[in-house]
């Protein structure tokens, strides 16, 4: 049975939904109908435990072989077949897998400045219902303490950013040339001429992707009673739904889609908390500069621009632009 001939492996929050989607559209190219199946995070079965929403989340794992083969039966001959799991850069056991069993593989890497990445990913989690911590500089503090506790990689807010470390890792076990690296502000301002870089790079035909599907934006509820009353009611949910299997989701889903439309949109980072998180990520930088041979000096300073790939009416609405995808 196939193996995928190329891998989106990172990062979590930096358009790796939009990529896939909009790969899925070329027809040199066959995209698992599974987005994120997660094969290689794991040997065998994954964890049963962990955060809030995480046991569901396990659930939807494809971790059996034969299972994840099938994902890629349907490719017509010669198609390069690829998946996207955002998770594996980050996990160093993953990546020796991967090694392992397509030793040849094509991975591509979204970089996305790190604290606007780890602000997204805590967005998420927050208007999930699944974040107690209304403040993200507070729910970072939290990190060592989650992790020691087994709770999943996406709560890693600030570990997932360190690019630097991830990337100096891979370099060891793949040859650069197999490694597509570019950055999410790439995709936003430029998305036909990123997309033609991925097809180049896959070795297909250029010119046949010009935009980026557009995705669900992350919207932001306001903390307050109602918040705190469907949060706490989502995460006592979410951990009696990895006992029920599908039909947890069927039950917490409305509530999400609750604490959604009460939502909204995501505020930007203050330069006050850009600076209380800088800390954790300058070291990385440097070694990412060091590892790639890139500028990434401009994450050091206050950000100018939204991170979104949306634009902002002075109402407060939100519309997409130019085709480009609407991502948190």
């Amino acid at each position: 049975m196939p193996m995928p001939n190329f891998l989106v492996i990172g990062v979590p929050k930096a358009g790796t939904t939009a990529v896939h989607a909009a790969l899925r559209r070329h027809p040199g190219l066959y995209l698992s109908p599974v987005k994120e199946p997660k094969f290689f995070l794991t040997d065998g079965p994954p964890p049963t435990r962990g955060g809030p929403g995480d046991s569901q989340s396990y659930r939807e794992h494809v971790w059996r072989r034969d299972r994840y083969e099938a994902l890629f039966a349907a490719a017509p001959p010669g198609v390069p077949r690829g998946e996207s799991t955002p998770f594996y850069l980050y996990d160093r056991a993953a990546q020796r897998r991967i090694r392992a069993a397509v030793p040849r593989v094509k991975l591509i890497v979204v970089l996305r400045d790190p604290i606007e990445r780890a602000h997204s990913n805590w967005t998420h989690l927050w208007s999930a219902g699944l974040e107690p911590i209304g403040d993200v500089v507070r729910a970072c503090a939290e990190e060592e303490r989650r992790i020691a506790a087994g709770w999943a990689p996406f709560w890693h807010y600030t570990a997932l950013g360190r690019y630097g470390e991830q990337l100096e890792h891979l370099f060891r076990l793949f040859p650069r040339e197999q490694v597509l690296i570019f950055r999410y502000r790439d995709l936003v301002d430029r998305p036909a001429r990123t997309l033609d870089r991925i097809c180049a790079f896959l070795g297909v035909e250029q010119g046949v992707l010009t935009e980026v599907p557009r995705e669900n934006v992350t919207a932001h509820p306001e903390a307050g009673h109602g918040h705190q009353l469907l949060s706490a009611t989502l995460r006592a949910g979410a951990r009696v739904g990895g006992y029920l299997g599908p039909l947890g989701t069927v039950l917490t889903q409305p509530l999400e889609g609750l604490l959604q439309r009460r939502g909204h949109p995501r505020r930007p980072l203050t330069w006050e908390q850009r600076q209380s998180l800088l800390p954790r990520f300058a070291a990385d930088i440097a070694l990412l500069q060091q590892v790639t041979g890139d500028d990434f000096s401009d994450w050091l300073g206050p950000k100018a621009r939204s991170g979104g790939l949306v634009g902002a009416r002075p109402d407060g609405q939100r519309q997409a632009r130019n085709g480009r995808a609407g991502l948190p």
